[in-house]
């Protein structure tokens, strides 16, 4: 089995290949087709889904895998939120969104006005490059859930659908 992931970020293909052990499994920098920060379930999904079509039409007969982080505003409080899509050589389609954890009311309007979520949370920490380590979430949870363990968990939602459909 050989997974394309349509992302470069080691957190995604390092989450991808935790779950898909047996598989050789690749990173591929392609787009979203949608904001550099998505805003929303919708948005977030639907980056998922184009980054798993982009990859999985690098080469035939291969999984395509779309990891995407995203913002959600609910109640009026900002959330983190993150979508997969899984595509399989046969077809079959297969989406899951997993852990979300708030944010602060600050990131709002930023957020609202175009700035990316990896920039706020740089300025947050005063580190760099926080979403190819824990990201937000691992900040927000002071630790005890990373970015990848994240993601891992929704590329497992995603297996596991995919074993169910196959059993």
């Amino acid at each position: 089995m050989k997974i394309i992931v349509g992302s470069k970020n080691r957190t995604k293909v390092q989450a991808v290949a935790d779950v898909f052990t047996e598989a050789t499994v690749i990173g591929a920098d392609v787009p979203s087709d949608v904001a550099a920060q998505p805003f929303g379930d919708e948005e977030t999904l639907q980056g998922a889904m184009n980054r798993a079509k982009h990859a999985q039409r690098m080469e035939q007969h291969v999984f395509g895998v779309g990891l995407e982080g995203g913002v959600i505003l609910t109640l009026g409080k900002l959330y983190v939120c993150n979508w997969g899509t899984l595509l399989t050589p046969e077809g079959d389609i297969y989406h899951a969104s997993g852990a979300r954890v708030r944010l602060p009311d600050a990131f709002i309007e930023p957020l609202k006005n175009g700035t990316e979520l990896s920039e706020l949370m740089n300025a947050y920490t005063k580190r760099h490059d926080i979403r190819h380590h824990e990201g937000a979430i691992g900040i927000f949870t002071n630790g005890l859930l990373h970015r990848q363990e994240m993601f891992a968990q929704v590329v497992t939602l995603l297996y596991g659908q995919y074993l169910h459909e196959k059993a």
